[in-house]
């Protein structure tokens, strides 16, 4: 059993960057190596690849991740543990595989299923956000629940060097080598929640040192064009010390630390996983050393009897076109431009967004006294049935080049098929975890 374990989060979500993980697994001193890729829209979106193709469902850029990192982990004995399996572990599973047999590397790979629930779904469950039936959404596609760390423990007592996951809670990536490595009880929900504020507070990776947090002039950060990903030193009493490879960019500091403790957190004092109810209202922050923070005094009590689950549905198409107006008069010529779209389409689309980029898109109104902008991208998108209906959209904007008003330019149109996500609960007990090893 270790006195102390070396956790790197080498991505916080399936778009990051490529060579903050390569560097941890190559300078780090590592013991393991989480890349944490996926979220809701991006379980959705792969979803939809695996329908398409049963081959795929996982990660896009897992071949890419693995075939850098693969020869890194063997040398330095790190492990890895990712959801990059997204939608389809066991073809992920399967793809490094193939990648390590390329590189001529021996590795045990696990692939951890038993998230995808959709079977089990009636359309009769309700959805949290609507307080709805679920089939009201539309016609349901996919369903995952979130697993938690007792899903990953059997891979790693099996001693995979990857393990590879579907839908689990983000902290949970983190929390399970520390309960395998100290011999934690899953039911010392104290030290689970301590754990759990560790995996949440590294689970966005970039954000910890400072990408997130980063704001010119009022919140700088050094050298971001060189962010470096935190790792984290976890004792056996829990404590843990965040820090990051000497020489990358970025900070981390008490103000990066505790905006990501809060970061997506409703009611510190309980912070549902599938592991535990996290407290982190006792939690304490202090500087421990140059880019070195340390955190104490996470608690929990109970383990949630049901789990959640996402559930994506078909949301039809949107159809969007996008057009440019600068100089004297932008604005009022791009809201000219927006009422004539508005005029020519309204009947035709129950939801129909028209937004003035530069202006009013974010906020969705003028702040205070705030300048005319000399340049305005008009953007228009509209909600339909059928893919055929949503590029009435793209086209009407671009109609605009000869029909008014004067000096639009840069149109662009384009249409995509639109999955949805709501959320729904199911009882712990009818939510199964599997494991699939593959050896190369």
């Amino acid at each position: 059993m270790k006195d102390k374990v070396r956790i790197g989060c080498g991505a916080g979500f399936s778009g990051d960057r490529l060579e903050p993980a390569v560097i941890l697994a190559e300078k780090g001193e590592l013991d393991y190596l989480v890349l944490e890729c996926l979220a809701e829209r991006t379980i959705a979106l792969a979803q939809k690849r695996k329908r398409q193709d049963a081959s795929l469902g996982y990660d896009p850029l897992l071949e890419r991740r693995m075939e850098s990192l693969l020869p890194l982990l063997k040398k330095n004995g790190i492990r890895l543990i990712t959801n990059m399996g997204a939608a389809n572990p066991v073809a992920a599973a399967n793809k490094v595989c193939e990648i390590a047999d390329r590189l001529n590397l021996s590795v045990t790979v696990a692939a951890v299923t038993g998230d995808d629930v959709f079977s089990q779904l009636t359309g009769e469950e309700t959805a949290i956000e609507t307080g709805k039936p679920l089939a009201d959404s539309g016609p349901l596609l996919s369903a995952n629940a979130y697993l938690g760390t007792d899903a990953i423990l059997p891979a790693l007592e099996l001693g995979a060097d990857v393990i590879i996951t579907g839908r689990v809670a983000d902290p949970s990536l983190f929390v399970a080598p520390l309960v395998h490595e100290f011999g934690w009880s899953l039911d010392n929900f104290d030290q689970i929640g301590q754990a759990t504020v560790i995996g949440h507070l590294m689970e966005c990776a970039g954000q910890l040192t400072g990408g997130y947090f980063a704001d010119p002039g009022k919140k700088d950060i050094p050298d971001l064009a060189n962010l470096g990903h935190p790792f984290v030193d976890v004792s056996q009493d829990g404590r843990a010390v965040f820090g990051k490879v000497a020489g990358t960019g970025g900070a981390i500091r008490l103000e990066t630390a505790k905006e990501q403790l809060l970061y997506e957190v409703m009611d510190p004092s309980q912070y549902y996983t599938p592991d535990v109810v996290a407290d982190f209202t006792g939690v304490k922050l202090r500087v421990a050393g140059p880019d070195q923070v340390e955190a104490t005094g996470g608690r929990g009590y109970g383990k949630p009897e049901e789990l959640k689950v996402s559930v994506g549905y078909g949301a039809g198409y949107i159809g969007e076109g996008e057009i440019s107006y600068a100089g004297s008069n932008a604005l009022a010529r791009a809201q000219l431009a927006g009422s004539v779209i508005e005029e020519r389409l309204r009947d035709r689309f129950a939801d129909l967004r028209v937004d003035y980029i530069g202006s009013t898109s974010v906020h969705r109104t003028q702040l205070g006294t705030w300048p005319e902008p000399y340049e305005i991208r008009l953007r228009v998108a509209g909600r339909a049935a059928t893919a055929a209906e949503a590029a009435l959209v793209g086209e009407e904007v671009e109609a605009l080049y000869t029909n008014g008003p004067a000096g639009g330019g840069g149109a662009r149109k384009y249409v995509h098929e639109v999955v949805g996500i709501v959320s729904t609960l199911l009882p712990r007990e009818q939510v199964q975890p599997a494991l699939t090893i593959r050896n190369v």
